[in-house]
């Protein structure tokens, strides 16, 4: 489904090059969970946004399901993030001006899907996620884990082939981590390929396979070791 390629990020100045990402060779099967890890600073973001079509490498090639998305124009880009990546933010991106109701909606708008049916979409989640009660609210009038879960909402909502979240329950306290957790599970039980970015090995432990950065660079790419409970 992905493969990255040689993948080099980098900035250059007047004297030097600084390295963001280095040499990735990375592949990504339909249904798989991912996890990558590293320290701050390591590239993690970078490669997610790369991933998600919001940024280009330097260097380096791109397939999303064949696709060489490297020599992609920036329309056909847009029209592949928005058909098939849905994205999951740390620090929420909801729109403040905007009610629960109406943020989970604005995917499907852009997607151009009819009234009718974004109704019916746009309830099957609120039901899903247990927030009918909050749909008129504004996200500054929700918890943080109330915000993430409209977050989440809002990224599966046009039922995209990858989700990507980008530190998704950093700034939850634990049972709320656990329930956006199991929540990605449910939706990687379901066939949807997801790929996160985390500090936490708890959350890494809910995916399949765990890429850690280190300057850049991939050091280790391994299966989960799952611990079997007594």
């Amino acid at each position: 489904m992905i493969k990255l390629k040689g993948i080099d990020k980098y900035v250059d100045s007047r004297f030097q090059r600084t390295f963001i990402l280095k040499g990735i060779d990375l592949e990504v099967e339909q249904g798989e969970f991912l996890t990558i890890m590293g320290p701050s600073g390591a590239g993690k973001s970078s490669i997610m946004n790369i991933i998600g079509m919001l940024d280009e490498p330097s260097q380096g090639e791109y397939y999303f399901f064949d696709e060489p998305v490297h020599k992609m124009k920036e329309r056909k880009k847009s029209d592949m993030h928005k058909h098939y990546i849905g994205f999951i933010f740390q620090a929420y991106h909801l729109i403040d001006e905007l009610t629960v109701y109406e943020n989970i909606e604005t995917p499907l708008l852009y997607k151009g899907v009819k009234s009718a049916q974004r109704k019916s979409m746009v309830a099957e989640m609120l039901d899903r996620f247990q927030m009918v009660a909050k749909k008129d609210l504004f996200p500054e009038q929700l918890s943080g884990g109330q915000q993430q879960l409209v977050g989440v909402a809002r990224a599966i909502i046009g039922q995209p082939k990858l989700l990507l979240a980008d530190e998704p329950t950093g700034n939850l306290h634990s049972e709320q981590g656990d329930e956006i957790m199991q929540i990605f599970k449910k939706l990687n039980d379901e066939g949807m390929t997801i790929i996160q970015v985390t500090h936490s090995e708890k959350c890494a432990n809910y995916g399949k396979r765990i890429v850690r950065l280190v300057d850049g660079a991939v050091v280790s790419d391994q299966p989960v070791e799952k611990i079997a409970s007594n």
